[in-house]
């Protein structure tokens, strides 16, 4: 089967390998039939950090080949979501709605890796799995795409928001304007906020955002884009959805909040460091971590999508097949593209 290898620093390639098999009893093996890249997959493309030959890729849509014993949920055939975390459904951590940090997974073998490829093992499936009504030849491309987000970035998003406890009227300020971001300003309407500012200095990005729901939108970085953040929500904001993962996004997050806020960090933390007397002088509450994708896809995101209350999959803006993987990594490192869809099979 063909399968993504990541060779170095801006070089991904296509490599033979053999076809997975079921190791354990709760494993499922998934023909693949959308995958993407994520902005954390640029992160070693990029040579700010290392990594080994497997490629980073851990979002697929695809139709179940094959079952272990231990699966009762799904059957051959089945089309379905794969998020890229694991969970077990009956831990105390997944009841609480944290599946993306469960007491029965250890890191190694709860979050997907190397699904950039025609077939995957997908393990610990018999919980975590979403399935999709229907077959994917009932739904349009678009749909698709939807659907695909949900593996990861609209349920990211969507933990932002619910972890920040956006209500109804509240002032939220995304930090970010990945897609990660962009999903998150769609949790956040979702939720009910009243005024969402978004931070993007990309005329494409800013105008995805504002569709989605963003009201206001601060290009400026710096001391000068902090104050006119401050300023904008009347002293600083009610949520700070925060999804880049740098020390200064972090940093920036703490200013632009108003004292009693809550803050989220669902960026993956690349050098972010807190000092905690910058959150203890203004009472803020600072939380994040991996995204429950399961929980939200079944409380409710699913739904949201297939009754066209939310349209996520737009984030994507280039298709490319499994073949031109190099070119879909490059063209997002470029801003060419939001976010890489990539069509592997029908």
């Amino acid at each position: 089967m063909k399968y993504a290898e990541f060779v170095k620093a801006g070089e991904i390639k296509i490599v033979n390998k053999p076809m997975p098999k079921i190791e354990k009893d709760d494993d499922v093996i998934i023909k693949v039939l959308r995958t993407c890249v994520c902005g954390s997959d640029l992160w070693a493309y990029r040579g700010l950090e290392e990594q080994g030959h497997e490629n980073s890729g851990h979002e697929i849509i695809g139709v179940i080949e094959e079952v272990g014993k231990e699966i009762t949920t799904v059957e051959k055939g089945d089309f379905v979501i794969a998020p890229f975390t694991h969970g077990c459904g009956h831990c105390r951590a997944c009841l609480a709605g944290f599946d993306g940090v469960c007491m029965n997974r250890s890191s190694g073998d709860n979050f997907s890796g190397g699904y950039q490829a025609e077939y995957v093992r997908y393990q610990h499936a018999q919980w975590s799995l979403v399935n999709i009504p229907g077959k994917p030849i009932d739904y349009s491309e678009g749909m698709l795409k939807s659907f695909l987000a949900l593996a990861d970035v609209m349920a990211t998003g969507y933990h932002a928001a619910r972890v920040a406890n956006v209500q109804p009227g509240d002032s939220v300020i995304v930090l970010g304007d990945g897609t990660v971001g962009l999903s998150a300003i769609i949790a956040a309407k979702l939720r009910g906020a009243k005024q969402i500012v978004s931070t993007s200095r990309h005329p494409d990005r800013e105008a995805l955002a504002r569709e989605f729901g963003a009201t206001d939108n601060v290009e400026a970085r710096d001391e000068a884009g902090i104050q006119k953040l401050i300023d904008i929500t009347r002293g600083g904001a009610d949520a700070v959805l925060e999804c880049v993962g740098s020390a200064l996004s972090n940093d920036e997050a703490i200013q632009v909040a108003r004292p009693g806020a809550k803050i989220d960090r669902v960026g993956l933390p690349h050098g972010a460091k807190l000092d905690p007397s910058s959150t203890f002088y203004k009472n803020l509450s600072v939380a994040g971590g991996p995204a429950s994708v399961t929980t939200y896809d079944k409380d409710g995101l699913l739904k949201a999508v297939l009754d066209g209350k939310i349209n996520p999959g737009k984030v994507f803006t280039k298709t490319f097949s499994l073949d031109q993987i190099n070119e879909a990594y490059q063209e997002m490192v470029d801003r060419k593209v939001i976010k890489s869809y990539i069509k592997v099979s029908d």
